[in-house]
């Protein structure tokens, strides 16, 4: 059993959680335009449609004696696909515009692949969805080869909102935070490329990086004028759980992830906190950004009876509650101790769910902030080339069938952490949690 000082410590790179089929970022993302930080075009007021004029007749185009002609364009590129017959059905009308720009466009065509992988997210970018989104091959290879307990990266957790990559929160003590990074930062570049239209995932990929090298982020914050930021990677380690029996006689435990190991550490230090009889209990869910779907349910079996309803799951086919015991809980290992739960911005997924069932049934109060609002699940397919494509399938719902996505919960008590709190070292979160839990107030 580890010591903590009550503070989160070094957590994920940048990760988004990713459940159902398996879940992970931030952080495919709607593809709506991104502010850039370089080279802005000033004094433009308005966009006129140019069209190309009709075709020169012989007599036009024949230069006129003592004149040389001027050396006519060269193509500089060859048409790439082969534009299939018309079918009668409205996608004959994207060959149709695609025709054209291979017949007409004065330019550097895209390979055969490049047009395919722009189409794939033109059309997932349509749906309106972040986490519905294509990741070329080589980042859905990378993210398969950093699976694990620990990352190469920035430590910071990080969400697409309206196209744009938010910093939700760098972690304690990672590069993220020693850089100055702050939970709001609009991150518009990674190096030399804008990440407008990306998916969550790509721009993850292009953040993520070996430990000791740089990486130069374009930011913007808040009532400031964009601004560069480097950060050097470092190779980010996982902790799982960390807990401490404190001096008031509060047990404190906290959760970073829920892996597939989650709900066996958090019992083993459970058990250990309880045999030390404490007044009460907080479950630090911050920052942890989600994991396995039945990890979540275990783990709010550690606290509820095994045949309560922790989540409600809802397909385009099916409604399904969800229960602790289907997933093989034996029963609650702490079911009547007083209970807080600390939650932030950073608490995402399988952690809003155990929040969300903990504080439906009364069993627990959250302290803290409004949570990040991720309720929804992913299918991860593997395609033929090593891509991925993750399609939402479902979305989850507390047993009080309060929505998750998009909305968040709201803590019961609202506990705000300034700058000044984290420049001096302070947790009045989690001061606010051993107040209640030795006054009940």
């Amino acid at each position: 059993m580890s010591d903590s000082s009550g503070c989160k410590a070094a957590l994920l790179v940048i990760v988004v959680a990713l459940f159902g089929g398996v879940i992970g970022f931030s952080a495919g993302f709607a593809a709506h335009a991104v502010l850039v930080a370089a080279n802005p075009v000033a004094g433009v007021d308005a966009v006129s449609e140019v069209t190309a004029p009709p075709p020169a007749t012989e007599a036009a185009a024949a230069p006129t004696a003592g004149t040389s002609a001027a050396p006519s364009p060269q193509p500089t590129a060859v048409p790439t696909l082969e534009i299939p017959p018309a079918t009668g059905q409205p996608f004959d009308l994207f060959w149709e515009a695609w025709a054209l720009i291979q017949q007409d466009y004065y330019g550097d065509l895209p390979t055969a692949e490049e047009m395919t992988f722009g189409a794939i997210r033109g059309a997932t970018a349509t749906l309106g969805d972040p986490y519905t989104a294509f990741v070329e091959p080589a980042a859905a290879e990378h993210r398969r080869q950093t699976e694990g307990g620990s990352y190469e990266g920035i430590g910071a957790m990080v969400s697409m909102e309206d196209g744009r990559l938010v910093i939700v929160q760098p972690f304690k003590d990672n590069p993220a935070e020693k850089a100055g990074l702050l939970p709001g930062d609009i991150v518009l570049q990674v190096d030399d490329t804008p990440i407008e239209n990306m998916s969550i995932y790509e721009a993850i990929d292009l953040i993520l990086g070996p430990a000791g090298s740089d990486v130069t982020l374009t930011i913007l914050r808040d009532g400031e004028e964009p601004f560069d930021v480097i950060v050097t990677r470092a190779r980010i380690e996982v902790p799982m759980v960390e807990s401490e029996m404190r001096e008031d006689g509060i047990a404190y435990v906290s959760l970073f992830s829920f892996d597939s190991t989650a709900t066996d550490q958090l019992s083993a230090e459970i058990e250990e906190l309880l045999a030390q009889n404490p007044k009460g209990l907080i479950l630090d869910l911050r920052g942890n950004p989600g994991g396995y779907l039945y990890e979540a349910l275990l783990t709010a079996g550690l606290f509820l009876p095994q045949d309560e309803v922790v989540m409600i799951e809802r397909s385009k086919t099916e409604e399904t509650a969800l229960t602790p015991e289907e997933f093989g809980s034996e029963g609650p290992l702490a079911p009547d101790i007083p209970l807080v739960v600390l939650v932030n911005a950073g608490s995402a997924s399988a952690s809003e769910i155990v929040a969300g069932a903990l504080q439906d049934y009364g069993r627990a109060v959250l302290i803290g902030e409004k949570t990040f609002g991720k309720g929804s699940v992913q299918l991860i397919h593997e395609l033929s080339d090593g891509a991925e494509l993750r399609v939402t399938t479902a979305r989850w719902f507390t047993p009080k069938d309060r929505a998750i996505h998009g909305v968040g919960l709201d803590p019961d008590i609202t506990v705000e952490i300034t700058q000044e709190d984290m420049d001096a070292e302070r947790d009045p979160q989690l001061e606010r949690a051993v107040e209640y839990l030795l006054t009940g107030e």
